[in-house]
């Protein structure tokens, strides 16, 4: 996640009264961009929008309606659009305020549900934005960000082309098809930070240096960042397996139960990641440490080495006249010969305790 804000700034909304829209996040596009697509068994028709009030005639068609909002930072088109829907104003705040943490609202006649949608990015990296979900009767909107693109592509092309069976369903099972495919796109991304652990634990194993310090901490803020975001999660999808809401078939409730399996092995995925990023950070320690050691021992054992010889030297270079050996024509050479094989036989000991 390059230069992604994990703590985004609340503090522009103290003091504010429930209800008061404000959008947090960052915006990632000027323009706000809507898309209907409507459909039934037999016919299929999608539309484009720059303007809401373009988008407006075409709401309340036969069949079922999927409208998605790119773009939550224009407060005002998401205050028109709540009030035609009749969509309380805690809907609505939560829309445009993007650090929501995942959950699920029941208001009777419609239900709320947050999420993040993550994607694989380039680098290894990945996307993080909060999608909104409302869905009603026979319609269903989506909120996004603003950031391009989704991971709806290929559930699009099977409202298209009238494969499957979403085209014979109702809003209940395009959510799950929506929700499911937000939850597929979890693992692509578990895929790209798997690999980059392998990546890790080799140099780990060869020659670890601050950059391998700096790659672990960054790695542990985003598993942080995806355990946030899947946690909570679980939650949700286990209030749409087993809820009481009269917007979901007994038929589609099958298919979250699919769903809430699947996050369940995020999570487990996610938390296995998290062990072995703490492991690895141990084990970077630990390997410091060692190295730290073994520079040490050399340190010591060169001394140790040249203790003796330090002191032979400093014995003979006392300025007292009388020394029998200062007057011996073969004391210099005597001295360097004792010196030398005192040396030979220190390393040979140290070799035989396998301290070098």
């Amino acid at each position: 996640m390059k230069q992604r804000k994990f703590l985004k700034k609340r503090s522009v909304k103290a003091g504010l009264p429930p209800g008061s829209l404000v959008h947090i996040g960052d915006a990632s596009q000027e323009a706000v961009n809507i898309s209907l697509l409507s459909y039934d068994a037999d016919s299929c028709e999608e539309r484009y929008f720059r303007q809401l009030d373009a988008c407006l005639p075409h709401l309340g068609r036969p069949g079922i309606t999927w409208v998605n909002v790119e773009g939550v930072h224009d407060v005002e088109i998401i205050r028109r659009l709540g009030e035609c829907h009749s969509f309380h104003p805690l809907v609505l705040e939560d829309i445009v305020n993007t650090v929501q943490r995942p959950k699920i609202e029941d208001y009777g006649n419609y239900l709320f549900i947050v999420l993040r949608m993550l994607r694989p990015a380039e680098g290894s990296d990945f996307t993080s934005e909060q999608i909104s979900i409302i869905l009603g009767h026979d319609y269903l909107f989506t909120f996004q960000e603003g950031i391009r693109g989704d991971v709806f592509d290929a559930l699009r092309d099977r409202i298209r082309n009238a494969k499957g069976k979403i085209r014979g369903m109702g809003a209940d099972y395009l959510a799950y098809a929506l929700i499911d495919a937000i939850v597929d796109g979890y693992f692509s991304v578990l895929e790209g930070l798997g690999e980059r652990i392998v990546n890790i634990e080799e140099e780990l194993a060869l020659a670890p240096d601050r950059a391998t310090l700096h790659v672990i901490n960054e790695m542990k803020k985003e598993i942080i960042f995806l355990r946030k975001a899947v946690w909570p999660l679980r939650e949700a999808i286990s209030f749409l397996e087993r809820g009481d809401s009269n917007l979901l078939g007994d038929s589609t409730r099958l298919y979250f139960r699919d769903v809430y399996d699947h996050t369940v092995q995020v999570i487990d995925t996610v938390e296995t990641y998290r062990d072995l990023l703490s492991g690895m950070l141990d084990l970077y320690l630990s390997s410091i440490s060692n190295r730290t050691n073994e520079i040490m021992k050399f340190l010591t054992v060169i001394g140790t080495i040249f203790m003796p010889l330090t002191f032979l030297v400093g014995v003979y270079g006392m300025n007292f006249r009388h020394m029998p050996e200062l007057e011996w024509r073969y004391g210099y050479h005597a001295l360097w010969g004792f010196m030398v094989a005192l040396s030979l036989a220190m390393i040979l000991y140290f070799r035989r305790k396998k301290w070098l």
